[in-house]
């Protein structure tokens, strides 16, 4: 009974956010028809107080295998593919003001593409937080750390470090605060 009663009071000032990333474009194949790509990011998180947080997105997409050096040579290569994935994340906000945040997520993500290749990667992906009253719009600019992408059955592997600020590594989402 005592342990229901934390749990309630634990939920009752809870700063427990919800919500995501949804995205879709055209892929022109050069003269074979175009495809969609799309991906559907929920995300969930827990703000401990008002520098650090905790949370989880996850969720599927449809979209490429990326260059990454000798995967190239793999026939699987720039096929579209189904995709999951899942990154935890912690955390910090390091500049606060009334409508902006500007924080860091410090994590880890596994990205599985259906029968062709996983990808794993630890880095760090700044972002900026507008919020607007009990929702938050979320942007996430680049990404810095190792990321490591693996043919399934023994193909290549190729891994790298760096700091990635091109265009396909922005992120918009919402969320709702509760």
């Amino acid at each position: 009974m005592t342990l229901v009663a934390a749990m309630i009071a634990v939920c009752a000032s809870a700063q427990v956010y919800v919500g995501g990333n949804v995205g879709i474009a055209s892929v022109d194949n050069g003269g074979d028809d175009d495809e969609t790509v799309f991906s559907i990011l929920p995300e969930v998180g827990y703000k401990f107080n008002d520098d650090w947080a905790a949370g989880v997105m996850f969720g599927w997409s449809k979209g490429n295998l990326q260059s990454n050096g000798d995967l190239t040579t793999s026939d699987d290569y720039g096929k579209l593919r189904g995709t999951f994935q899942i990154n935890p994340y912690a955390r910090y906000t390091f500049l606060h003001s009334k409508l902006i945040n500007v924080f860091c997520d410090g994590g880890f993500g596994y990205k599985h593409y259906n029968g062709v290749a996983n990808e794993w990667s630890v880095g760090l992906r700044p972002g900026v937080e507008l919020k607007l009253d009990k929702f938050s719009l979320i942007a996430h600019v680049g990404f810095i750390g190792w990321e490591q992408t693996k043919i399934i059955d023994d193909g290549p592997k190729t891994s790298k470090w760096g700091l990635d600020l091109d265009g396909n590594n922005i992120t918009l989402g919402v969320y709702y605060n509760f």
